[in-house]
């Protein structure tokens, strides 16, 4: 446990030197809820609520896709997370540091659309929806999370990045996060159920709001959650085979 808070704070340290990483995870998410949801949905209750927690899954995703695609991409160019490697406390503490930075950051990432929401709009929720949104996120995050690590460990960090940006966009409109509950156009609410963004953001509707959850959105949330751990296993064993074989 020691090793993985070392890990841990390396990781955060190194992300809040570059403060823009921290930005640009909490940009995006940020201005769609100034240019799309305050002006739009924000006199809604209901609606504000549900458009919040799209926005929150929206935020988790860019968070974890992205520096973990890209930054774990970045870090297997440097000379010092090879040397890591090799060191005998084994790959556990390094990735559990790595996950419970990325967790830190990504409820960082959150603050301003939770903020936006909450002063700008009628979104409203209880207390205790509210703290049970803090795991929920904890939840929602392990798919995206899972997939940044394929990425990363899979590409160089040029191709990372490149790779990172064409998943995340057709994952966010996929899986209707851009739209309020069961209105987006009959084509998104065919394939949204099979996407992990859409069984994400209705663990989020049903957290802070009463809404009923698909089954199968949630079946095939465990499918992605089960293939991508497979497929970031085998990126990372595939980089290590490569690197140290």
């Amino acid at each position: 446990m020691q090793l993985t808070l070392v890990h841990a704070r390396y990781q955060l340290l190194e992300t809040v030197r570059i403060p823009i990483a921290i930005f640009g995870s909490a940009f995006f998410p940020a201005a769609a809820m100034l240019f799309f949801v305050v002006p739009f949905a924000g006199k809604d209750p209901v609606g504000a609520t549900y458009a919040t927690a799209a926005m929150v899954t929206f935020s988790v995703m860019s968070a974890n896709i992205f520096q973990y695609g890209v930054g774990v991409a970045e870090d297997r160019d440097q000379p010092w997370n090879p040397y890591t490697r090799t060191l005998p406390a084994g790959a556990a503490p390094r990735f559990a540091g790595r996950v419970l930075a990325g967790l830190a950051i990504t409820y960082l990432s959150l603050v301003p659309v939770v903020l936006i929401g909450a002063t700008l709009t009628a979104a409203r929720t209880t207390p205790g929806a509210l703290l049970l949104a803090l795991p929920t996120v904890a939840v929602i995050s392990v798919p995206f999370t899972l997939m940044g690590l394929a990425i990363g460990y899979s590409l160089p960090s040029k191709a990372a990045i490149v790779v990172a940006q064409l998943v995340f966009f057709p994952l966010a409109f996929g899986g209707g996060l851009l739209s309020a509950p069961d209105q987006a156009p009959g084509f998104i609410e065919a394939v949204a159920p099979f996407v992990p963004t859409r069984g994400a953001v209705e663990l989020m509707w049903a957290t802070v709001g009463d809404y009923p959850v698909n089954p199968l959105a949630l079946v095939m949330l465990g499918v992605w959650v089960v293939g991508l751990a497979a497929l970031a296993g085998w990126a990372y064993r595939r980089d290590e085979g490569r690197r140290f074989s």
